[in-house]
């Protein structure tokens, strides 16, 4: 374990990204709900505004825990290419796209409310999670972003997976994980606390 918490991590991490402190034109887009806290501590540092970027992964039927993709705000949709994995029809793929989708609109109107996302376009655009399993979910969410024109997307997560650092380097502009372990197995393995983020702990983050 190299975290004892999100917060934890999140401070670590932002001291790998000194080089982007008291920078007027950097911006922090944190995937919720567990990239909430360790985005805060890298915003905070980086004396930097936050904001979210909703994205939600398209779980296998029946094996929810293994993205199959994931969508993200602007109708953006990225599917995983895990080719005779779990064979899964089409209808089954569009019943969890419009579950999800579902999801991240409520989830958008939860976190933000009435307030404007922040401006991206011709701006650094630092996104951030808890970590990186297969890296589906943050290849939409750099896909959402990139569509705004920011003039920089940086990835920037406390641990992520060989494989998922391979993935984003070839969408983001720059990928940052504190620790990249030989053998990642889960992104939880890696906090001593990895306890939900609530929608209340969320919202007063953005506050």
């Amino acid at each position: 374990m190299d975290f004892r918490d999100r917060r934890d991590a999140g401070r670590k991490l932002a001291k790998t990204l000194d080089a982007w402190r008291g920078r007027p034109d950097v911006v922090v887009l944190a995937l919720p709900r567990g990239g909430v806290p360790v985005a805060s501590e890298v915003a905070h540092f980086l004396g930097a505004p936050l904001d979210v970027l909703v994205v939600r992964k398209l779980g296998f039927p029946g094996q929810e825990e293994f993205a199959m993709g994931a969508i993200a705000s602007g109708g953006v949709r990225v599917m995983s290419e895990l080719p005779g994995v779990w064979p899964v029809s089409q209808e089954a793929i569009e019943a969890v796209v419009a579950r999800e989708t579902q999801e991240l609109a409520r989830r958008e109107q939860l976190y933000r409310g009435q307030r404007a996302p922040l401006a991206l376009a011709g701006r650094v655009v630092i996104l951030v999670d808890d970590g990186l399993a297969t890296g589906a979910t943050m290849h939409a969410a750099v896909l959402a972003a990139r569509a705004a024109q920011p003039q920089r997307i940086i990835v920037a997560v406390p641990v992520a997976s060989r494989e998922a650092v391979r993935l984003l380097g070839t969408v983001a502009d720059e990928v940052v994980s504190v620790f990249t372990p030989e053998h990642f197995r889960a992104v939880g393995l890696w906090y001593a606390d990895f306890g939900q983020t609530s929608d209340d702990e969320v919202r007063e983050l953005l506050r």
